[in-house]
């Protein structure tokens, strides 16, 4: 009962606040990229994460470069409510070693959570894959999922994971060689750990790269 009591007053919290939303219109000069629909806070409705190009273009490497915001929008009585939005951690148009050809981010809505996939290369040879994960809970969304992959065409295949509501990370380092006889292979390396959090990084506090600590058992920080 006391349980049943809670959600109720969950629901109703969500519901009030969802009353109080600016209605959403395309920002003049937005240009939509990517969309996706799930339930994100177990109403039993789904909401609409949709990523944009704003308007603020830039020159980065002699290229249009346009920074990028992400929408969760919120169906209530037939108009579009915009829940949140967020400009923090997605990576610009401009971003990589050809940008033009980079796709797009890929949004993904499982088990109620958010998941946004950015790829792009580094220079002619190097992948970099960005897998953030986010949930709703207490009153906003938090990072929960790391997923970080850098790799080479034929050297080297790097995996940095972490799953921050758990602790659990992963490192996993595969080698081999474009020319095997041209230098020795370095041994692979299989890292699990349990990396405990005081607290959950909240979306709009989030940037890539900005965050390490100390790998257990090792020298090295582990970055995300």
């Amino acid at each position: 009962m006391k349980n049943l009591f809670c959600f109720s007053a969950l629901l109703l919290i969500v519901h009030f606040r969802a009353q109080n939303l600016k209605d959403f219109s395309v920002p003049k000069g937005y240009k939509k990229i990517a969309e996706a629909k799930g339930d994100l806070d177990k109403d039993g409705k789904d909401e609409t994460v949709i990523i944009f190009n704003t308007d603020k273009k830039t020159i980065l490497n002699d290229r249009d470069d346009f920074p990028r915001s992400l929408f969760i929008l919120k169906t209530i009585d037939g108009k579009q409510k915009v829940w949140k939005e967020n400009k923090t951690f997605l990576l610009s148009s401009g971003t990589g070693f050809y940008p033009e050809d980079n796709a797009p981010p890929e949004i993904s809505i499982k088990n109620n959570s958010l998941s946004v996939t950015q790829i792009f290369n580094t220079n002619s040879r190097h992948t970099q894959t960005y897998k953030h994960t986010f949930r709703f809970q207490n009153g906003d969304f938090y990072l929960i999922g790391s997923h970080d992959r850098f790799e080479d065409t034929c050297d080297f295949n790097y995996l940095n994971e972490i799953n921050f509501s758990t602790g659990k990370g992963i490192i996993d380092e595969e080698h081999s060689s474009c020319d095997e006889e041209e230098r020795e292979i370095p041994k692979n390396v299989h890292k699990e750990f349990i990396h405990p959090f005081k607290a959950l990084i909240k979306m709009n506090n989030f940037r890539i790269g900005e965050n390490k600590f100390k790998i257990p058992g090792s020298n090295k920080d582990f970055s995300y």
